[in-house]
């Protein structure tokens, strides 16, 4: 395999950049919410988990005769690629139509072989990488040029690690999912107003429309999205938190609410079924809020490459992170950055 991690390097100068927004895979915190209610009710959150597109390999991952073999160290775990997107609305298209598109978020969802916790790592979408067939540009351009199974190859490029499952969630979902847990209670750093909601610094409860707008705004800060990352992580812990909270898992109804909210905004591949996701919840069922850790891929901050700005990958960081992956040692190498 070609040496990526040191790859030709771009004529960049550094300039301060906005970062993108981050979803996270909240999908899981339903899957292990309806897996500890027991196998008999499994058979009715099935029929609406599968309400979600089911998309071909041929549409998800590179051909297989073209595909590099990546090595795993970690067999058991499981490496899901989420892709966020705030403009597809319900699910029912082709997920071809995202060709030519970008997502609006990356995010490598890792679970390690023990089931004891889950590591979201976000990818900014404007990483300068090298893209098979393309030469470097930024990584959400793979889309654009090979639609999802390009973006599959680049990360696992990038990660050498391979994709097991790839998810598309519509944020429009999590509107859904915050009324189907009667609100959702987090920690609110900075007071500020959006879209006609107001947000009181604190602990705080949205839910529908002012959840979205919460989880949206940007222009309200002076650091534009980095304050929207934070907003966000706290909004998706809140979430998970009510997820496998007590009242949620005591509660079959609002399990079936969560689940039946989110399927029609997602598209996952045709192997990540009712079955399997039920396997991986009763797997992780012990697995709590606490135990999700959010990191970003490695980074040497921002700069230029002709008109575009960009951002420049740490690649002795990403060789770091993908050993990482590889061995299990997430929350270590983790404890290393701080």
């Amino acid at each position: 395999m070609t040496d990526i991690f040191a790859p030709e390097e771009a004529p960049v100068r550094t300039r301060r950049r906005r970062w993108p927004w981050v979803i996270v895979f909240t999908v899981l915190g339903i899957i292990i919410a309806a897996a500890v209610t027991g196998a008999v009710y499994l058979g009715h959150l099935s029929s609406l988990y599968d309400q979600a597109e089911k998309l071909p390999d041929s549409q998800v991952f590179p051909d297989p005769t073209t595909r590099p073999t990546v090595p795993a160290e970690s067999p058991d775990g499981r490496n899901i690629l989420l892709l966020g997107s705030d403009t597809r609305g319900s699910m029912g298209k082709n997920v071809e139509d995202i060709r030519g598109q970008r997502s609006d978020t990356i995010m490598l969802v890792h679970i390690p072989s023990d089931r004891s916790g889950v590591q979201i790592i976000s990818i900014m979408r404007d990483n300068w990488v090298p893209i098979p067939g393309h030469g470097e540009n930024k990584i959400n351009a793979a889309l654009s040029f090979g639609g999802v199974p390009l973006l599959v190859q680049t990360v696992e490029g990038i990660f050498e690690v391979p994709i097991d499952h790839v998810a598309i969630v519509d944020f429009e979902g999590f509107k859904g999912l915050s009324e189907a847990v009667d609100g959702v209670t987090l920690n609110n750093a900075i007071r500020f107003s959006s879209d006609g909601f107001d947000f009181a610094q604190g602990e705080i409860t949205v839910e529908g429309d002012e959840a979205l707008a919460y989880v949206r705004a940007r222009y309200p800060f002076t650091d534009g999205d980095y304050q929207r990352v934070r907003n966000q992580q706290a909004f998706v812990k809140g979430l998970v938190g009510e997820l496998i909270s007590k009242d949620t898992l005591t509660n079959p109804a609002r399990i079936a609410d969560s689940v039946g909210a989110i399927s029609k905004f997602l598209a996952v591949d045709s192997g990540l079924n009712a079955q399997v996701a039920a396997q991986l919840g009763l797997e992780m069922k012990d697995v709590r809020s606490e135990d999700m850790m959010f990191l970003t891929s490695p980074t040497n901050g921002t700069g230029t490459v002709g008109d575009q700005s960009i951002v420049v990958p740490d690649w002795d960081g990403l060789r770091a992170l993908s050993d990482a992956l590889k061995n299990d040692t997430v929350p270590q190498y983790a404890a290393t950055q701080k």
